[in-house]
């Protein structure tokens, strides 16, 4: 009868993936401490061994391999064990491969390998050295998935192959990446441990100086590695070996012979490749990857007179020319998942190795044993051999006569077979001498066992005899150059920014582009900008320009030249709405180009509430975020309060006037100087001394002989001398530049400085109407006089915007 339980799914799924996560854990994702190997290698390599698959024997189809894996100790899908069996053989990731293979086994381009039939493997020379012993009861032994034989459950690993060929994996909770290292230098530092236990990581350190990837490159950061070794964790940069060499014509190209661990080479190549393509690095002509049998080149092709060291600090900081590596030094110790420390993989691997020696010894020691008690029976019954003839012609059988023996003689029974077994030519006094011999060999030998069993210093004597010989016979160069710091990578603006001319333009309604010199010729005079919208900014600039544009509000908005939407020039381009959110009454009321940003220079800046400020270039130099945000150039004291005018003085101690009118029709003038120099994040001064509902309108900067075009609400135009308004200081009132009338009086609306009485201004109205105005056409007024009527408000709308007419682009 079936007993039912009542069991929670809380208890009923706790516990399934418990035990599903030991599983992985223990059986397939992480290498054991002591031989550095996942289940599944572990079985690849003794399943071949098993089968006579060693490197003195003739290759055999890798199919065969995967089937006796799969068939007697791993029962899991043979893809992933044939995978397993190709990574140990791939000398790009492995530092020292473990399987031999004929065929294609994959390549550093991520090629996958040719199918099991068509491969053949067998076991490299150096994984004699893991199996080593294993028949002589050095390890421990399990029954197989189905109990029909027995599998090791850790391998004799002769060398320390968990650093040598480093791990990687993930399983559930944890993962695990060891880099590989080198052989020579791993076994010298567990020789030292040996005579050492107490050493320190720096003493250790003298010998491991750090990972030597199988792909060699560049490994900086002494400091990551000393961590990693320290804790198991670490990150250290891994960098290609590069060379620059000079070709004819003042070119030159790079040549990229090493690349990092576990970087695909094609895909590096081909990313090299999109960036010139993309041009976003300028100075690059041409990428190939001229790899062949003799070694790996890349080689990247540079123009003429480019910056190289600068194009190559590019390519180490965006592509896999340069990677980080993060140590994660994890593995099973005593059946559990734990992050290991240089020394305690060592120290590991050192008492696992003694354990083994003491093992093997007493394997020799009791077969020497049993030998020797057949020897002495042999040699005693030779001594008889008459009697022995005699007792055993008396027998019925064998049995009978090895009783006979044992009865007659006292010889054992192990002693008395092997008497029985003895042949006829060995009854010879040669075979006397030659066992008189073995005798005293296996003397010799089963006293020097016991030494080793009795004294750890001469097991140790034994260890690191073995270890040096496996140093001497497999010691190899090391591939990977250590360096001490990361180098900082600096790249030059002119590598990344093609040094050309380019179009630039921003809209009133805040679209922005930039285009060709070639594209905007070939436009004639389409702009791409809706009917209703016109440019605000049209300027050549070079690629490695910065634009400012700020707004109403107190924002900034940056944008590096090369940054800008590129496109044709009857395209629209993009608003800068797109990446930056600005509030729906907000506009763009200046905007400037500078070649450098730390010009000395400053902006002065009005808010149509009577404030005023300079603030420097330097200080408004943008921050990380500036794709994402604008950021403050004003501080508005309320919500409702806008900046009307923003003007860049070039140089910051310039002494000039400048020209306040306000809406009710007051002018002031005074010395740019009394404006205080004050940060972005502020509000300046008082600039005008405001009444009740009234708000500047403009400010311009002003000579004593200008004049100043003024424009009302009612559609009035006026023209007046600068010289009209007398300048005094800052924050008065000011005074009158229109005559007040009993109703309906005059407002102003803008007004500017006319730079040239031939060049046409533009009143721009709330109807998106244009009115063309030409000064010399209007007399000077004075400072009581309204204007003339110039604009039918009622018909083309009231003005809101008096401007220069936008003089043609030329190119140069």
């Amino acid at each position: 009868m079936s007993k039912i339980e009542n069991l929670s799914l809380e208890d009923v799924m706790g516990e399934r993936f418990s035990r599903y996560s030991r599983s992985i854990i223990q059986e397939r994702a992480l290498p054991d401490i002591r031989d550095g190997l996942k289940p599944v290698q572990r079985r690849i390599l003794y399943a071949m061994n098993k089968d006579g698959n060693t490197y003195d024997k003739a290759f055999r189809k890798s199919a065969k391999s995967v089937g006796n894996v799969m068939g007697n100790f791993h029962p899991h899908g043979d893809s992933s064990i044939y995978e397993a069996l190709v990574r140990m053989s791939q000398d790009w990731k492995v530092r020292e491969p473990l399987i031999e293979m004929h065929g294609n086994n994959g390549s550093m381009d991520g090629d996958p390998p040719a199918a099991m039939r068509y491969t053949e493997a067998r076991l490299s020379k150096i994984s004699t050295e893991m199996l080593r012993d294993i028949d002589k009861d050095t390890v421990d032994w399990v029954l197989n998935f189905d109990d029909t034989e027995y599998e090791p459950t850790v391998l004799p690993s002769r060398f320390p192959n968990l650093l040598v060929n480093g791990s990687t994996g993930i399983s559930a909770g944890y993962a695990t990446d060891i880099p590989p290292h080198n052989l020579g230098e791993v076994i010298d530092a567990v020789l030292y441990l040996q005579k050492h236990p107490k050493a320190t990581l720096d003493d250790l350190m003298q010998f491991v100086k750090g990972p030597d990837f199988p792909t060699g490159a560049i490994v900086q950061g002494i400091d990551g590695i000393k961590k990693a070794y320290e804790t198991g964790r670490g990150k250290v940069i891994v960098r290609s070996r590069t060379t620059i060499e000079q070709l004819k014509g003042n070119k030159s190209q790079i040549v990229v012979s090493e690349i990092p661990y576990e970087v695909n080479k094609a895909q590096l190549v081909k990313r090299i490749d999109e960036l010139r393509l993309a041009k976003k690095v300028d100075g690059i002509s041409e990428v190939r990857d001229q790899s062949d049998r003799e070694g790996m080149s890349i080689v990247i092709e540079l123009k003429r007179d480019v910056d190289s060291t600068g194009i190559l600090n590019y390519l180490f900081k965006n592509t896999d020319l340069q990677v980080s590596y993060n140590f994660n030094m994890v593995a099973i110790d005593h059946m559990r998942p734990k992050r290991l420390s240089l020394k305690r993989i060592l120290s590991s691997y050192l008492e696992f190795q003694q354990e083994v020696i003491k093992k093997r010894t007493q394997y020799d020691l009791q077969k020497a044993l049993d030998r020797q008690h057949i020897v002495e029976g042999l040699i005693k019954a030779l001594s008889i051999l008459d009697k022995v003839i005699k007792t055993i012609r008396a027998s019925k059988n064998r049995k009978d006569a090895r009783d006979n023996l044992v009865k007659t003689y006292q010889f054992s029974e192990k002693q008395a077979d092997a008497i029985v077994a003895l042949q006829l030519y060995r009854l010879t006094n040669t075979d006397v001498t030659q066992l008189e011999k073995e005798s005293q060999e296996l003397s010799d030998q089963i006293a020097g066992f016991k030494k080793i069993l009795a004294d750890p210093k001469e097991l140790n004597r034994v260890l690191a005899r073995e270890l040096r010989a496996i140093a001497k016979k497999y010691r190899n160069p090391r591939r990977t150059e250590i360096q001490a710091k990361v180098a900082t990578i600096k790249i030059s603006t002119d590598v990344i920014i093609p040094d050309e001319e380019v179009v630039v333009m921003v809209s009133h309604d805040g679209y922005i582009k930039r285009s060709s010199i070639r594209s905007f010729k070939a436009s004639g005079d389409e702009n791409g900008l809706k009917d209703e919208d016109y440019p605000i900014f049209m300027k050549q600039l070079n690629a490695r320009d910065h634009l400012f544009m700020f707004t109403s509000k107190g924002n900034l908005i940056y944008r590096p030249v090369f940054e800008i939407t590129d496109v044709r020039w009857k395209e629209t381009g993009e608003h800068i709405s797109q990446t930056i959110g600005l509030d729906s009454d907000e506009e763009i009321i200046g905007t400037f180009a500078f070649s450098s940003l730390k010009n000395p220079g400053v902006f002065l800046i009005a808010t149509d509430d009577g404030h005023i400020k300079r603030t420097k270039l330097t200080d408004l130099a943008p921050g990380r975020g500036y794709r994402k945000h604008a950021y403050m150039y004003e501080k508005l004291k309320n919500p409702n309060t806008r900046v009307v005018a923003i003007d860049y003085l070039a140089n910051s101690e310039v002494d000039g006037k400048l020209l306040l009118i306000s809406k009710l029709g007051l002018a002031l003038r005074y010395n740019i100087s009394e404006v205080p120099v004050n940060g972005a994040r502020t509000t300046g001064v008082k600039s005008q001394n405001l009444g009740d509902g009234d708000v500047i309108v403009n400010m311009q900067l002003v000579n004593e002989d200008d004049v100043v075009a003024i424009i009302t609400q009612r559609g009035a135009f006026k023209k007046l001398a600068v010289k009209e308004i007398s300048a005094t200081s800052r924050a008065r009132k000011g005074v009158m530049i229109l005559r007040e009338l009993k109703q309906h009086s005059h407002r102003v609306v803008d007004f500017t400085v006319i730079g040239n009485d031939t060049q046409p201004l533009e009143v721009l109205t709330d109807h998106q109407r244009v009115h063309d105005i030409l000064p010399n056409e209007f007399s000077l007024g004075g400072r009581y006089s309204n204007g003339s009527f110039v604009i039918d408000v009622d018909s083309e709308g009231t003005p809101v915007k008096l401007r220069q007419k936008p003089v043609e682009l030329t190119i140069s």
